[in-house]
């Protein structure tokens, strides 16, 4: 089910659920917009898309991700990836890229699981991603503090971007 891995410096946080990394060596990189696979975050200007934002950057900001982008761009020409940092209470300098941003951003209650794409996730991917909103939903956490928390796509389509 993965693909191989690419390795990259997380340069900038765009929203909750879209990156920026930089690929490659010195003189010689590229740098790629990557959204997050199966989580859709609040956007920034709806409510907890400031803070969906600000975690995103607590977790993968200036770290090396290990990118898994076995699924095309999406409609705004980012690849859209599993992605995966070292966990927070590592100390060394190197350590293994084992923290799954996407589920990260669920548990924090600042993420959405995008059900739409659980069929092309693996069954124990799918679970996580389920009782990682779950909990996040029973204990109120972020977003899920909100009485009627308005999902991004709905969100989207009441207030759609002037063209």
């Amino acid at each position: 089910m993965l693909s191989a891995a690419l390795f990259c410096l997380v340069v900038a946080i765009s929203d909750g659920d879209t990156l920026k990394v930089r690929c490659g060596e010195p003189g010689d990189f590229r740098q790629l917009t990557i959204r997050l696979h199966a989580v859709d975050a609040p956007e920034l200007n709806q409510p907890f898309g400031r803070r969906a934002k600000q975690a995103l950057s607590q977790v993968a900001y200036r770290k090396i991700a290990r990118l898994y982008c076995e699924h095309d761009e999406d409609r705004y020409q980012r690849r859209v990836c599993r992605v995966q940092v070292a966990p927070d209470d590592c100390t060394e300098a190197r350590c293994a890229t084992t923290r799954d941003v996407g589920l990260a951003m669920l548990s924090a209650g600042l993420a959405w699981w995008a059900r739409a794409y659980a069929n092309e996730q693996g069954p124990i991917e799918r679970g996580r991603y389920g009782l990682a909103e779950f909990e996040a939903k029973a204990k109120g956490a972020g977003l899920w503090a909100d009485r009627r928390p308005v999902p991004p796509w709905r969100w989207r389509a009441e207030h759609p971007r002037p063209r």
